[in-house]
């Protein structure tokens, strides 16, 4: 049995949950996960091959013991401690953006003029940000887990599956909008400005499922009066989101086409993953996503200019995620993307 070790120090406690979740059947790899205080928090698995752990620690911990390789969930931070791991050990990465990833030392040092001054002074002066690049250059396998965004530099990874649960039955059509309440990511002002204009949007129940604050809570507490919301001020609960989406009738995810990481320019679909593609999977729902974004998935559904209409149209529509994405065949999948690195 192959041996690997899984490291989530920095963001993406969701990934690592996920990849968590289909290696634990896995006959084939044997994974020990390294995970910071914040990203174990999250997930909350109380395992015995789960270790606390941190950038001034990882490097120790690694050298006790013997692995066939190293996956990095994601790696932007701490980019001294992980070019060690990538020189020291035969390494991957899953790659959150395309772009961020070829960042150029000088494009880098303009960014720290732009946003968050002190804490990318931090991240230059502590820890190695002008060596992000060779970073992602030494790692022996740069994952996506898109496989739109897949090319001969970039393998895809599946890690999502469709859960398995009984679909009940809603009163009112249930259109829920999964992701952090921003204009930034998603484009809520389109959003409220359809339901507005709609006589049909008063039978819909909208559930707006992330935390909203700010100029965008506002809004919505605006429109609301006169139709069914459904919103969060505070973030929102492992439980209540999957609460939330497995009674979804449909999925609507407005994505913004453009948006940025580390101040590089990163397109939705083309250099960027969005999140709301591994929900669709997961609780097998279909969902409109904005017209202009690239996907030749069949539940990926582009919006069409009366998108209330639309939406109410999805209720029948029909795919067969269990037979696509059933667990056993995307662990299978998983498998055979590990072993090619091992």
């Amino acid at each position: 049995m192959k041996k690997i070790a899984y490291i989530e120090i920095d963001t993406h406690a969701e990934i690592a949950a996920d990849f968590m979740d289909l290696m634990e059947d896995s006959k084939e790899i044997s994974v020990d996960y390294y995970f910071s205080k914040k990203i174990d928090s999250q997930i909350s698995s109380n395992q015995e091959n789960v270790f606390l752990s941190d950038s001034s620690m990882i490097l120790e911990q690694l050298r006790a013991k013997k692995y066939d390789f190293v996956m990095i969930g994601t790696a932007h931070r701490y980019f001294d401690t992980f070019l060690e791991i990538t020189r020291k050990y035969k390494s991957a990465i899953i790659v959150h953006n395309l772009n961020f990833s070829k960042t150029s030392p000088l494009d880098l040092i303009k960014s720290i003029l732009r946003t968050d001054q002190l804490f990318r002074l931090k991240l230059l002066l502590k820890e190695g940000l002008l060596q992000s690049a060779n970073v992602y250059k030494n790692a022996a396998k740069l994952f996506v887990l898109d496989e739109a965004l897949s090319s001969q530099t970039y393998a895809f990874l599946p890690l999502f599956y469709s859960k398995e649960f009984v679909f009940s039955k809603n009163e009112k059509l249930t259109v829920v909008i999964p992701g952090g309440v921003s204009q930034k990511r998603r484009d809520y002002a389109h959003v409220l400005d359809c339901i507005q204009k709609s006589e049909q949007a008063k039978k819909i129940e909208f559930v707006f499922l992330g935390k909203a604050k700010g100029e965008e809570l506002e809004k919505i507490k605006k429109v609301s009066g006169n139709f069914s919301f459904k919103y969060f001020t505070e973030r929102v609960s492992q439980e209540d989101f999957e609460f939330w989406m497995k009674k979804a009738d449909v999925l609507w995810c407005p994505i913004q086409e453009k948006t940025e990481f580390f101040s590089q320019k990163e397109i939705y679909g083309k250099t960027k993953m969005t999140g709301n593609l591994g929900d669709a999977i997961k609780f097998g729902k279909a969902a409109v996503f904005p017209e202009n974004y690239p996907s030749d998935l069949a539940f990926i559904v582009p919006e069409k200019k009366d998108v209330i209409l639309q939406l109410n149209e999805l209720t029948d529509f029909q795919f067969n995620f269990q037979k696509e994405f059933n667990k056993k065949r995307v662990l299978q999948k998983l498998e055979e993307k590990l072993l090619q690195v091992t």
